[in-house]
């Protein structure tokens, strides 16, 4: 015999079986599903921050003062100029003074004298050597030398022309030629030499 009852009651659980399949379809991917439906925002690299480069100025302060030594012979340098670091252009023509005097150890009483004191100039960009002007020297017009032990001193201004517009410092290596006497009453010379190296900033 046919149950109507049970038919219906079978019909209807299917019919609600499927409005649930149908409703959890509409509602979007189901959560047990991998991946995440919430959308990533976009990321972002951080810009590298400028790098600053310190250029090394060694008449920072107006001066500098340096002791070097050649065999027996000391030697106490002072740099200076007399124009202010901020007019230091490329274009200017650049005063730099250079005042020295000598000593010895051990001190048997002989004389020092410079015959020859040379500058060599470099001219950098920061990355790159740059056209540089001519070496500078003073030649001693006495002979044997310019007396420079203590308390005589030899005093000359260096005068730097005008640099490639680029530049941004100059390094000066210096070479000092000196004469040292072999007794205090001989006219017999042993020489000598000191070299020392600065650099100054290019005003911009």
């Amino acid at each position: 015999m046919f149950n109507s009852t049970r038919t219906r009651s079978t019909i209807t659980a299917a019919f609600v079986a499927s409005a649930l399949v149908l409703g959890l379809t509409a509602c979007g991917t189901p959560p047990w599903v991998g991946g995440s439906s919430a959308s990533s925002s976009p990321s972002t690299t951080p810009s590298p921050s400028a790098t600053i480069r310190t250029i090394k100025n060694d008449l920072a302060s107006g001066s500098t003062k340096r002791t070097l030594t050649a065999g027996s012979i000391g030697l106490s340098v002072n740099y200076w100029s007399d124009l202010a670091m901020d007019k230091w252009t490329a274009s200017a023509n650049k005063p730099l003074s250079v005042s020295l005097s000598g000593s010895l150890t051990p001190d048997d009483g002989q004389q020092v004298y410079l015959s020859k004191v040379s500058a060599v100039v470099a001219v950098t960009d920061g990355k790159k050597n740059l056209p540089a002007p001519a070496p500078i020297s003073d030649q001693a017009t006495i002979s044997p030398g310019y007396l420079i032990k203590a308390p005589y001193s030899y005093t000359y201004t260096f005068v730097l022309p005008a640099l490639d517009p680029k530049a941004t410092s100059v390094t000066v290596d210096f070479v000092y030629e000196l004469l040292l006497q072999s007794t205090p009453t001989s006219a017999q010379y042993a020489k000598q030499t000191a070299t020392d190296t600065i650099t100054i900033a290019i005003a911009r």
